[in-house]
């Protein structure tokens, strides 16, 4: 079985190690040696098992943390520092061009639909909850306000 190979959890815990953006960025080198392969053959496996080279990988890990702390009111900058970007240029033109809009836009887009504390508005409920169980609770107060009120 795959999941029991000591390679694939050889990539596994590469993967999780390349999804870190707490500690020092590390190379891709220093990943392979973590996990005991050398650097050819890992990217080469790396890729070949989960679509994406190390790099590539790691670039969508730091776009995905820059998602969530700009949705939660972090300034572009901070983010920046923060997700391991020295230049806030670079990040910028990384960022528009992985996610179709510039930082401080998909901030003010999204920004809105996050309420303090991390949870979405009940305006975001899946529709198939709503079916299956009845609207949300903070939902059925809201059938009391009028538009304006809203």
């Amino acid at each position: 079985m795959l999941r029991r190979h000591k390679g694939f959890r050889s990539l596994c815990r590469a993967r999780e190690l390349l999804r870190e953006v707490d500690e020092p960025t590390l190379s891709i080198a220093a990943v392979a040696r973590r996990v005991h392969i050398s650097t050819f053959h890992f990217i080469r496996q790396f890729e070949a098992v989960f679509g994406v080279t190390p790099h590539q990988f790691r670039i969508q890990a730091r776009i995905d943390a820059a998602k969530r702390l700009l949705a939660i009111g972090h300034s572009v900058t901070d983010v920046c520092m923060e997700v391991g970007f020295s230049s806030l240029g670079t990040f910028s033109a990384l960022f528009t061009r992985r996610v179709g809009e510039s930082p401080s836009a998909y901030q003010r887009r999204v920004r809105p639909l996050v309420l303090l504390g991390g949870h979405t508005s009940s305006g975001l409920t899946p529709g198939c909850l709503t079916l299956m169980g009845g609207p949300p609770p903070a939902a059925a107060a809201d059938r009391n306000r009028s538009f304006r009120e809203a």
